[in-house]
């Protein structure tokens, strides 16, 4: 497998019905340096991948069999850390936030340009393998109160309770701890989370900071320090009230 420079080679699952798209992404995948593996039916993926996770999954929607939602959530429930990323021919707004409250990181709806996906994929991966750098200062680990967060280990806890986030969800739970109180727009926010962004709606943000939310309620019912701002952003609240 040929490598793009300084790219390392990544296994990538393309869960794609469509012929002619799933060839696509795997041909601008090999240009890339990584390596894909083509699956046009959702259970023949699912039997596949539970045996060995990829480094990142895209997946459609309206997938034979089992469709993404189903696989995304089983994928989701084999590990947390997975990049999952949607494309999707459906427009509802509905659709796009329920993949991503089911565990997606990101999604893009057809017809998407072929460099905007890859894109989105670089930062997916370069996210994912936040882990292999070595630790620069802003890689600490940080500790608010109860909350502690490990950048290279992508690990979360709350009162000493694992907290299982997503890379996007850590990346932006991470962005709000580092400066307790101080309030963070949608804008900034997606800056850091998705950094290489082509385009990122605001929904996408609230979306993600709901299941976050959900996550530590699970852990603690009473948990309340990620605040909305009316008008503004968000905040991390080290004591809440």
């Amino acid at each position: 497998m040929k490598r793009v420079s300084g790219t390392p080679c990544r296994r990538v699952a393309v869960v794609e019905d469509e012929e002619t798209i799933r060839e696509s992404i795997c041909y601008a995948l090999r240009k890339e340096g990584h390596a894909p593996e083509a699956f046009a039916d959702g259970l023949d993926a699912w039997e596949r991948l539970v045996l060995d996770l990829p480094d990142l999954v895209v997946l459609d929607i309206g997938l034979p069999r089992m469709d993404g939602l189903e696989l995304c959530r089983r994928l989701r429930g084999r590990s947390e850390q997975l990049p999952i990323i949607f494309v999707t021919s459906r427009e509802e707004e509905f659709d796009r936030v329920l993949g991503l409250e089911i565990g997606a990181d990101d999604y893009l709806c057809k017809p998407f340009s072929m460099r905007e996906l890859m894109a989105r994929i670089k930062v997916l991966l370069r996210r994912a393998g936040y882990a292999e750098t070595t630790r620069e200062p802003a890689d600490r680990t940080v500790q608010v109160g109860d909350l502690l967060l490990d950048p290279l280990r992508l690990h979360t806890s709350w009162k000493g309770q694992v907290v299982p986030l997503t890379v996007t969800e850590f990346m932006l739970l991470h962005s709000l701890v580092r400066r307790p109180g101080v309030v963070k727009t949608r804008e900034q926010l997606m800056d850091e989370a998705y950094p290489d962004r082509v385009s990122v709606s605001d929904r996408t943000i609230d979306s993600h900071i709901k299941r976050i939310r959900r996550k530590f309620a699970a852990v603690d019912p009473a948990f309340a320090g990620l605040e909305g701002v009316y008008g503004a952003g968000y905040r991390y609240n080290e004591r809440p009230a």
